[in-house]
């Protein structure tokens, strides 16, 4: 999940099939591998006192996933990776729609532009001081992954001008149909049936979706088609991925391909896209024209927004990390509450009882789809 699937980040809720891509679960702790070390020496009688014992059985309990943690860290990794998550994909959504729309900034292609370019910088660095490991792109790699960064960067163009024009509570709602098309397309291209639960809870978010357009006081044409093709597209970009994820790890030279070199991959190859429909589209002109870039808040706002884009990838692998994918991805569903209220008394949208019910159906709709993927 790259910062793009999780400004796609209220998009969807990821199923296990997808999450379990990324994670490391045959990866153990220094504190694992030392206890590991200690037990074996017990065995061949090696002698450690009881007080000793009685302390690592006390704090350092041994978990079913081969993990052996300090008892407060354990219980409080999850929480504090699930409040970083939250707080960060919550903050994203706030920050793009106030900088296109409390600063009327009308370029969507520069602004994700922007935030890329930080994305790759922060990477980089990151990679220089051994933070993190990325691995070694080739040419073999790239040719693999335009398919899916043609549709990254479309998914991110679009997200934007929805964004612009709805409201954060709609484009939360409207982003449901995202699972619908996405489980069509997981019968079609792999098979994958879903059980009743699931279709049901799609047919609930159909009905949240039609009425909440219907209620809808601050109806759109333009940001409703343009959240429609986002739609389309973020469904295709998790299809797609899925489909060339075994010969993108291929095509490396450890036959793997890490969170963060996603990140960093999907985000340098949207760089010479972005320039080229800026250019082509004379995005350019307005931008070096308009006041709203003479503004420093603008700037702080618009660079806070690049960092948390990147946050989220971040804080997603380390939530996913320590909790599991049916966690996660209840929790992305519940996510969208707080947004989507926040959004409402944040920007003060207009609002009918009609469409506030209809926006909560939806949000229900989303809780009980992430529940019957579980079952």
């Amino acid at each position: 999940m790259t910062a793009a699937e999780l400004e796609a980040g209220v998009s969807r809720e990821p199923d296990e099939s997808e999450m379990n891509i990324f994670s490391d679960n045959g990866s153990q702790s220094v504190v694992s591998q030392l206890l590991d070390h200690i037990n074996s020496h017990e065995k061949r009688g090696g002698g450690f006192s009881e007080r000793f014992l009685r302390w690592r059985r006390r704090y350092l309990p041994v978990g079913g996933d081969n993990r052996r943690d300090h008892g407060s860290l354990k219980h409080s990794g999850p929480l504090v990776s699930g409040a970083a998550y939250c707080i960060s994909s919550c903050s994203m959504i706030l920050m793009n729609k106030v900088v296109l729309s409390t600063y009327n900034f009308n370029a969507g292609i520069s602004l994700m532009l922007y935030q890329n370019l930080i994305s790759c910088l922060v990477v980089a660095l990151l990679k220089f001081s051994g933070v993190v490991s990325v691995e070694k792109f080739n040419w073999k790699l790239i040719r693999v992954w335009l398919p899916v960064n043609v549709i990254f960067v479309g998914m991110l163009i679009s997200g934007m001008y929805s964004l612009k024009y709805i409201n954060v509570a709609m484009v939360t709602i409207l982003k449901n149909a995202t699972n619908i098309i996405t489980a069509i397309g997981e019968l079609y291209m792999f098979r994958k049936r879903q059980n009743n639960k699931v279709w049901a809870a799609m047919f609930m978010m159909i009905i949240s979706a039609i009425s909440g357009g219907i209620t809808d006081l601050t109806f759109n044409a333009v940001g409703y088609t343009w959240q429609t093709a986002n739609c389309v597209l973020t469904a295709s970009y998790s299809l797609t991925l899925r489909r060339v994820m075994d010969k993108a790890k291929q095509s490396t030279k450890s036959g793997s391909l890490n969170e963060v070199s996603m990140v960093l991959l999907n985000n340098l190859l949207s760089l010479p896209f972005g320039i080229t429909l800026v250019i082509l589209l004379g995005e350019w002109r307005y931008v070096i024209s308009t006041d709203v870039t003479k503004d420093a808040m603008f700037w702080v706002v618009a660079t806070a927004s690049g960092f948390l884009g990147l946050a989220i990838s971040f804080t997603s692998m380390w939530f996913l990390h320590q909790t599991g994918p049916t966690t996660y991805s209840l929790v992305g569903s519940l996510n969208k509450v707080p947004i989507s209220l926040s959004g409402l008394l944040l920007f003060n949208v207009p609002l009918s009882l009609p469409n506030f019910f209809s926006i909560l159906f939806g949000l229900f709709a989303g809780v009980v789809f992430a529940r019957a993927k579980m079952s």
